[in-house]
């Protein structure tokens, strides 16, 4: 096995060298127990494949506005073959995305421009802020204003909402898969989260276009990793209950996610950032908790 030298590589070993020993321990625990379910679910892992090396690399941040979310590569490059981990610690976000008054969301994520409409409504709330930070000359910060709920982040989460159901209207059955695939990526992969608090690693297999779960020329997998459909019906697009900042979309084949808006820094600026957050996946989708600290190996 080969790790591939770059910048990404030398950042995260500099940073994790820099925690705490009991810090440094509890995430080998969770990525032990990571790499203890995943071998099973990827036979290539292990078998060479005619002696073809594996290689382990770090992708930068770029790669997820590229529609690719997998912060691991594990490959063996003479064949073609690879699969990708993203990683999380605590959280189950898939991305964050921004929404300004130059961004078209529609365009950008779905493959459909916004409607001028959609600009009208949200250019005159980023061109306020925009306004408060210049009149500062930088400084102003959002814990100054005053019901920021009810004057940036309503309006600006009412008028995507509209725009995400006229998009719908007019391009019917294709809007929900693009956005869903847009969050997702454009690639398949496991997600990897370490939770602290039940002391596991919980992985799923997101395997929308059939890539993962390949057997080797000796072994079959373990345990199945099902290919997952997209949605293609929006059921419900619409503030989350007594919330002024999330909003909820609830689609059909059981997916489901939580958008919620926010500033990304103490300072204004005039953009917002999307937190999303998977709330349910299809009830296909492989998922798995792995204890820390359990060496032997699970039958799944």
């Amino acid at each position: 096995m080969t790790i591939a030298q770059s910048a990404q590589f030398d950042s995260a070993r500099a940073y994790f060298l820099s925690l705490a020993d009991d810090k440094k321990y509890q995430l080998d625990q969770a990525a032990t127990a990571a790499a203890r379910v995943i071998v099973r679910l990827e036979p290539l892992l292990k078998d060479s494949d005619n002696n073809t090396p594996l290689l382990l690399s770090l992708q930068g941040d770029a790669k997820g506005k590229v529609g690719d979310v997998r912060d691991v590569l594990c490959m063996r490059e003479l064949t073609g073959w690879q699969i990708g981990l993203s990683c999380k610690h605590n959280n189950n976000a898939v991305k964050h995305s921004r929404l300004s008054s130059t961004i078209d969301f529609g365009k950008e994520w779905l493959g459909v421009p916004c409607s001028i409409d959609y600009f009208d409504a949200v250019t005159p709330i980023f061109e306020e802020l925009d306004s408060l930070r210049k009149e500062s000359s930088g400084t102003a910060a959002w814990s100054d204003i005053e019901d920021k709920g009810k004057r940036f982040y309503v309006p600006i989460l009412s008028a995507f909402v509209a725009e995400l159901q006229r998009l719908d209207s007019a391009c019917p059955n294709t809007i929900p898969t693009e956005l869903f695939g847009y969050f997702l990526g454009r690639t398949d992969f496991y997600k990897v989260i370490a939770e602290d608090a039940r002391r596991v690693t919980h992985v799923e297999g997101i395997n929308l276009h059939g890539t993962l779960n390949s057997s080797s020329r000796v072994q079959k997998a373990i345990a199945k990793v099902k290919q997952l459909h997209l949605p293609t019906r929006f059921y419900h697009v619409g503030f989350k209950e007594k919330s002024q900042t999330t909003i909820d979309v609830a689609c059909d084949n059981g997916w489901q996610i939580s958008m919620r808006l926010h500033n990304a820094k103490a300072c204004i600026e005039p953009s917002l950032k999307f937190d999303i957050e998977l709330v349910s996946l299809p009830k296909d989708v492989y998922k798995h908790d792995e204890p820390w600290g359990n060496t032997a190996l699970l039958t799944l």
